[in-house]
């Protein structure tokens, strides 16, 4: 319980101090026009007030990645808080702060765009359609995974119906004004999946359960097919650093009042997310035992961590945690996946130079996006989960050599994205040698040694960058 409550105390207190310098770091003006004051658009450029804009924030990021992400990651067992904790503030909610103060100073344009300011038109050409691929494949796996759920709660609607059902929804929350369904219904949903979190917070720390406390043990069932690194890096990426997370800043880049509110809704969601990150994979250890009983009940559920959540909401939370349950963990992905569509309709947007005030024109844009995304959900959903685990966390680096770039620029603390760039390229690049090391590509030394010198090289054309 200590770690825990360590881990909960370093990530409230990190808003009100390294989020703080991070604000500094950016000159942050409260008297320079925002986007959404100088470009009001009716559309996507929308005013909105703090609060409303800081809880889709939260919505568009979270999805269910802080929450099966970190059941998967308790798997590992407690060095799962060490990274929630240490990723979310240094990593993540930095990530996330400073991406979207740079979206915010470029008037709101779409990520690709923003980092071929800092990386070149090369990596601006390639970022595009990694982020429209990236972007699909979070919409199916966010049709997919709430489609499942809904099928096991609600009789006689069928799997395949609820995909149409949550279809059509993308399509009206991806090219109706940003203010219609987004700005009026997350915020509800928001409100429920803090709710559900506090919930089992108190569960935590008030009921008749037993948190573990720090080890670095790897408590996976087969630790050699899964090691600490770079797997569980991978694994909780939404609770710690995500590179979807950028992607979606440029909606809410578009309708914030005033550079003061950027630290609470960037860096302050990151952090309420490794919070929610936090708690669920502290009460996944607790409710099942340990990391090892959590491990085994998994596996007896064919490795599902929806089950997971649904005994634990019902059991711990009774009729009230069924309908959080409802509300945060099948709301939350479906919030995240119209988002998904409509960052990447933004993407295309900007690309093209296609006005998106005409309605025709957005669903020329989307409707293709939807007709791929529809035939993802019929491959298997692990597979697409393993795609997107990794090309988001490689989104993430190169956003971080982006911030990297732009502070050194500017002749800032250019430390705080170097070590993290560094960190999370070492992860990605060792990530691929270690999958291939199951398939005869050496063994693991190598796979380390590659990944390394991989970094190196990279940090080297990061710094040659003019």
């Amino acid at each position: 319980m200590i770690t825990f409550l360590v881990c909960l105390a370093a990530l409230v207190t990190a808003y009100f101090t390294y989020g703080k310098y991070l604000e500094r770091l950016a000159d942050t003006d409260p008297a320079r026009p925002t986007p959404a004051r100088r470009m009001a658009d009716g559309i996507d450029y929308i005013e909105m007030p703090r609060w409303r804009v800081f809880l889709i924030q939260l919505l568009n990021i979270a999805g269910t990645g802080p929450i099966f992400g970190a059941i998967l990651g308790a798997c590992f067992g407690p060095v799962a808080f060490l990274w929630i904790t240490l990723g979310g503030i240094f990593f993540g909610a930095m990530h996330d702060y400073l991406s979207g103060m740079m979206i915010v100073r470029a008037d709101g344009r779409s990520l690709p765009e923003v980092i071929g300011q800092y990386l070149g038109g090369g990596v601006r050409s390639a970022v595009r359609w990694f982020s429209i691929v990236l972007l699909i494949l979070v919409g199916a796996v966010f049709i997919t995974s709430p489609a499942q759920l809904l099928t096991s709660l609600v009789s006689g609607v069928s799997q395949a119906g609820w995909v149409w059902i949550i279809l059509a929804y993308y399509v009206l929350a991806t090219v109706l004004p940003v203010d219609k369904i987004i700005g009026k219904c997350y915020p509800v949903f928001g409100v429920a999946l803090v709710a559900m979190a506090l919930g089992l917070l108190g569960v935590i720390l008030f009921g008749d359960y037993s948190v573990p406390e720090m080890s670095f043990h790897n408590y996976q069932t087969n630790p050699e097919a899964f090691p600490i690194i770079p797997t569980l890096f991978i694994t909780i990426a939404c609770g710690a650093i995500s590179g979807f997370h950028a992607t979606q800043s440029p909606m809410m880049a578009r309708c914030v009042g005033n550079e003061s509110q950027c630290r609470s809704i960037f860096y302050g969601s990151m952090i309420s997310e490794s919070i929610i990150a936090l708690i669920w994979a502290a009460v996944a250890m607790a409710f099942f035992g340990g990391a090892t009983g959590l491990n085994e009940s998994l596996a007896a559920n064919g490795n599902n961590p929806a089950w997971a959540v649904d005994v634990i909401s019902r059991t711990t939370l009774g009729h009230i945690g069924a309908i959080l349950a409802i509300l945060g963990v099948v709301a939350a992905p479906i919030t995240s996946g119209d988002t998904a569509f409509r960052s990447a309709r933004l993407i295309i947007s900007d690309m093209f130079k296609i006005d998106q005030k005409p309605l025709w024109k957005r669903f020329a844009v989307c409707l293709p996006l939807f007709a791929v995304g529809f035939v993802l959900t019929q491959v298997d959903f692990a597979i697409i989960w393993r795609y997107f685990a990794w090309s988001n966390q490689a989104l993430a680096v190169v956003t971080l050599w982006a911030i990297f770039v732009w502070l050194r620029r500017r002749g800032k603390n250019m430390w705080v994205a170097l070590i993290p760039a560094l960190c999370m390229t070492y992860i990605i690049t060792s990530y691929v040698f270690i999958s291939g090391q199951f398939i005869g590509m050496g063994p693991v030394t190598v796979a380390y040694a590659g990944a390394a010198v991989l970094t190196a090289g990279i940090a080297a054309l990061a710094f040659r960058t003019k």
